[in-house]
């Protein structure tokens, strides 16, 4: 869950600051937030959270 937190966390200051440049466009964002909604709700979303939960563990993993 903490994981999950911190990536919707990220994911949400990296579009704040995309917006803000206008890098992003709000109609692009919106779009972006449909797929994701849509994807969540299909077969594929366990696969999705199964690759970013091990991305995260390599992550958290490594030592400097």
């Amino acid at each position: 869950m903490a994981i999950s937190i911190s990536v919707v966390l990220l994911l949400s200051v990296l579009a704040v600051i995309f917006l803000r440049n206008g890098g992003l466009k709000v109609s692009h964002a919106l779009v972006c937030l449909l797929l994701g909604f849509y994807l969540a709700g299909t077969n594929i979303a366990p696969t999705i959270h199964s690759g970013l939960t091990a991305t995260a563990d390599i992550v958290g993993s490594l030592r400097p």
